[in-house]
């Protein structure tokens, strides 16, 4: 089967559906969300009704609780608490009803999902050094995961020792730990503005990672008339 893995949306109509194009047109039979649907763009509701049109399979990340008053907001950076509390009024009744039933790991048939790590998924930490990831690979179940939440894609493995690399073709070996995690769709991180789009071939056993272009001005300019901080519409043209 050929999974889309769908990385951080943000809100971010534009850039999911132009990744859901690129994931039809390769064939992926089924969606896989590691979190963050909502949060800094303009149309979390509109993100959600697409969610639901593909039925895919959704965890919770930090962002989605921070807009349904299930995760304090307080740590949260100026930018980040001022979209939260936007989100908040924005979303339905239903829309938050949807967020609130959402659990903080998945586990499907050959692989596992988490938006954060698998070693306390409900503090919403990130992976940054080998001992961070050797700590989740512990609770790792399954040969491989997919988490978000950095912004990043890069990929951790765990033969004796922890390794990682930023390939963007990973073979999927079940004798080797692999940790994937699959950057954002709606607010890349990594210094490049195209959305990250990967897709699972479980029959292949290959996992592939490439970039989707945008209307990143459309997206821009929404957050900027929506009434949200300006710098989360700037950002989205650098990839920051």
């Amino acid at each position: 089967m050929k999974y889309g893995i769908l990385g951080d949306i943000h809100g971010n109509l534009e850039a999911l559906d132009a990744v859901l194009e690129e994931m039809d047109q390769n064939g992926v039979e089924k969606h896989i969300s590691v979190g963050d649907l909502v949060g800094y763009g303009a149309n979390p509701c509109e993100v959600i009704k697409r969610i639901h049109e593909i039925g895919a399979t959704v965890v919770a990340g930090n962002h989605d609780f921070a807009a349904v008053e299930k995760l304090n907001i307080d740590f949260f950076n100026t930018y980040a608490r001022e979209s939260a509390l936007w989100t908040r009024k924005t979303l339905s009744d239903s829309d938050k009803e949807f967020i609130r039933g959402l659990k903080l790991v998945e586990q499907e048939e050959n692989f596992t999902v988490v938006h954060s790590t698998l070693y306390s998924p409900e503090l919403f930490e990130y992976i940054q050094t080998s001992y961070d990831a050797h700590l989740a690979f512990e609770q790792q179940t399954s040969a491989l995961a997919f988490m978000g939440h950095s912004h990043v894609p890069v990929n951790f493995f765990k033969r004796k020792n922890v390794s990682f690399n930023m390939e963007t073709e990973v073979p999927v070996d079940d004798s080797i730990r692999t940790m994937v995690n699959v950057g954002s769709i709606g607010q890349p991180r990594d210094e490049n503005p195209d959305s990250v789009c990967c897709i699972y071939d479980s029959e292949e056993k290959t996992i592939r990672i490439t970039r989707t272009r945008y209307d990143v001005e459309k997206a821009a300019r929404k957050i900027v008339n929506a009434g949200l901080p300006e710098i989360l519409a700037e950002r989205l043209k650098y990839g920051r």
